[in-house]
């Protein structure tokens, strides 16, 4: 059976090589927030009540254990990630004027912008000097970088998507950088934290690089294809926010020209319900779906052809699993 097409593996299946470790992990990350403010404090008992797939921490532990034994310096490893990762939507929801997170109501619906502004920044620090306190330069090298070129994704698809011209190289450009740069510092760290092979590290690197590919792709795709929610399937959020993704940017470069044409009048104007559902059919009968869903399989496909030369254990079928999962995912 191929790897990229076996039965659908769910995260549960996935964590169990890892199962004690993310169970002591949540602790450590409980800790980590800790403040003698209080609000300080509230707030981050919120945080926590949103609790999210801990998809971030699972890639850290996964990539350590691959390559040897989880110790003290995974766990740090696995909670600079997540304040950082926290920090980053706490920051996102203040930009995106987001009222909801995970279910319930976002830090700035409940507390305003400032309140959250400031404990995205609480969050950052503290994972910077809880890497300071043990010297885990590697750590800060690879998660300042990958902050540095989610910044620099962040910035290049909103100028490109003020411009509706973002082409394909530039969109893989984007979501490596967005998406593709924290994922490759998961496991990065992750195997860094328990070996001191270069090369193990750099195939892991790239196996996280090519997993966040394979990830926006399949998260752009959902909005195309429907993406489950609380209310059913939901299509069309990118077209009404002007975002240009692979399977809409394919269709507008293999279709006619008046087509292409109409499709970005209708987003450039903001497109209304009808619009958004003839954009969807002008995508799906110009190959953007299948050629997006291809991409994807290509990068998963590489990012499986990284754990080729590490030898079979459960660890490692958990990552070849995340790869599936990935990719069959529709929420």
């Amino acid at each position: 059976m191929s790897l990229l097409h076996p039965s659908v593996h769910s995260l549960d299946s996935i964590r169990k090589p890892v199962e004690e470790e993310l169970k002591k992990f949540d602790g450590v990350f409980r800790d980590s927030m800790r403040s003698q403010v209080a609000l300080v404090d509230v707030v981050t008992r919120y945080i926590l009540r949103q609790k999210g797939k801990r998809v971030r921490p699972l890639l850290v532990m996964l990539s350590a254990k691959l390559c040897g034994e989880v110790n003290e310096s995974t766990y740090r490893a696995a909670t600079l990630i997540e304040l950082l990762h926290t920090a980053t939507l706490v920051h996102d929801d203040v930009v995106d004027d987001a009222d909801t997170r995970r279910g319930l109501a976002s830090i700035n619906a409940v507390w305003k912008n400032k309140v959250a502004v400031l404990m995205g920044d609480y969050l950052l620090s503290r994972g910077l000097l809880l890497s300071l306190q043990y010297s885990d330069h590697y750590f800060l090298n690879s998660t300042s970088y990958a902050v540095k070129r989610m910044s620099e994704g962040e910035l290049l698809q909103i100028q490109k998507s003020r411009q509706l011209n973002i082409d394909e190289e530039t969109y893989i450009k984007i979501i490596s950088d967005k998406t593709g740069s924290l994922l490759s510092a998961c496991t990065d760290i992750g195997a860094a934290s328990t070996t001191h092979d270069q090369e193990k590290r750099n195939l892991l690197k790239a196996y996280g690089e090519n997993i966040g590919l394979a990830f926006q792709i399949r998260d752009d795709l959902l909005d195309y294809l429907g993406r489950k929610s609380i209310l059913g399937k939901s299509t069309g959020s990118d077209i009404k926010e002007k975002k240009l993704t692979l399977p809409l940017i394919y269709a507008l470069k293999n279709s006619n020209r008046r087509e292409a044409t109409q499709a970005l009048r209708f987003i450039k104007k903001g497109a209304r319900q009808k619009e958004i559902g003839w954009v969807l059919d002008f995508v799906r009968h110009n190959g953007g779906i299948e050629y997006s869903s291809l991409k994807a399989e290509e990068f998963a496909a590489r990012a499986n052809t990284s754990l080729g030369s590490f030898p079979d254990s459960p660890v490692k079928q958990s990552l070849l699993h995340f790869v599936s999962f990935v990719l069959e995912r529709s929420s």
